[in-house]
This record gives structure tokens, C-alpha cells and sequence, in this order.
């Protein structure tokens, strides 16, 4: 075959983000049953985090799937500015039982109809970063496919262990720590997206 031929091309590769399980994965503490901290959590340096993927694994695009709230475009402004492509979901609000307001962005359905339907042709490798048990049907479809590449988790401490069906091609954003700023600069527990 010639150098321009199928056989010598670089495979394109996508990454899918669910941008609140892996900002809530990384910067919340994890505490085990008797209240001993199993990981503290740690703020994520998005350019740094976007950097590692593209060099580490060659991520040609990045998708990062996030609740979109309108005070927040400074945020969305620097998300961009690191070199992520952003897919803004509605929010939904409600109170916890403490009184405290959640939002949250349920992006689930639209990582699944994006890497399985509308880019599926785009790309030849996926990475998804989510510690949700949710996408098992996705990898099993796109590992049968050929594309499923890597899962990264936002935590060991804190993953779903069905992803253990993908044990060979799990890893944990956690372990990756030139990718966190210095200081951890939210308090655990706190719902606030990247």
C-alpha cells in the first residue's frame, strides 16, 4: 500500500466528556464508612486536562457535555479557550435534603446519541471520561464496533464497578496529577460544575 493509503492513516480519535461526574469525581473527598478519607479532592486544570489528552492519547476533538446556566459563561468562555468543543444540556434544580440547591445537567442520553449516532462515522476511537455505569450498553456497542478505546474515571474510589467489565481499558483521571492545580480551592461536597 502507498504511504496515502488507508493502512497508514492516523486513527481519529473523539473524547466524550460528562463534565459533572468527572469535576464532582475528582474534587470531592471520598470517605469510606468510618469516615476515614480515602482521597482528597483536588481542583482539575482543565487546559492541562485537555493537553494530557491530545498528547497521551491523541484526542483530535474533545466533547465536554455540560449543564448550561447563563451566569456561568465566563466559565464556558475558558472551557473553549483550553480546546473543548462544549454541548450545552438544560438544567434542573432542586433542593436536597439539607435545604442546599443542586443543579444538575443529565447529559447521559446526549454522550450516548452523540458518540453512537451523530459522530459515529467521524471517528475511528473513543475515550470516554465518566465513572457512570450508565454507558455499558455504549461500550459494549462500540467495543463490538472496534472503537471503544479508553474509559477514564474520574476516581477509583468512586467509579461504578460494572465498568470492571472494561478493566483493560479503565483508567483514573485522579491518578494523573500533573493535570490538578496546586490547591484545592472548593469544599467536599460542594455541586458546582467545572
Amino acid at each position: 500500500m502507498t504511504k496515502g493509503s488507508d493502512q497508514y492513516k492516523k486513527p481519529v480519535t473523539y473524547a466524550f466528556i460528562d463534565s459533572q461526574n468527572l469535576n464532582l469525581g475528582v474534587q470531592n473527598d471520598i470517605l469510606n464508612n468510618k469516615g476515614k478519607v480515602l482521597y482528597t479532592g483536588r481542583k482539575l486544570d482543565f487546559k492541562k486536562f485537555h493537553d494530557y489528552l491530545h498528547q497521551k492519547y491523541h484526542v483530535d476533538v474533545a466533547y465536554l457535555f455540560i449543564g448550561f446556566v447563563s451566569a456561568h459563561t465566563a466559565l464556558y468562555a475558558a472551557l473553549q479557550q483550553a480546546g473543548f468543543i462544549l454541548i450545552f444540556k438544560e438544567i434542573a434544580s432542586h433542593f436536597d435534603e439539607e435545604g442546599l440547591l443542586v443543579t444538575k445537567g443529565n447529559v447521559d442520553t446526549d454522550i450516548t446519541l452523540f458518540a453512537a449516532a451523530r459522530l459515529f462515522e467521524e471517528y475511528d476511537r473513543a475515550i470516554f471520561v465518566s465513572g457512570d455505569g450508565d454507558f455499558l450498553s455504549l461500550y459494549d456497542y462500540l467495543e463490538e464496533k472496534g472503537k471503544l478505546h479508553l474509559i477514564l474515571a474520574p476516581n477509583r474510589f468512586s467509579y461504578s464497578k460494572l465498568l470492571n467489565k472494561y478493566r483493560h481499558k479503565l483508567k483514573f483521571v485522579s491518578d494523573l496529577r500533573p493535570i490538578f492545580r496546586a490547591n484545592k480551592t472548593t469544599r467536599s461536597g460542594d455541586r458546582r460544575e467545572p
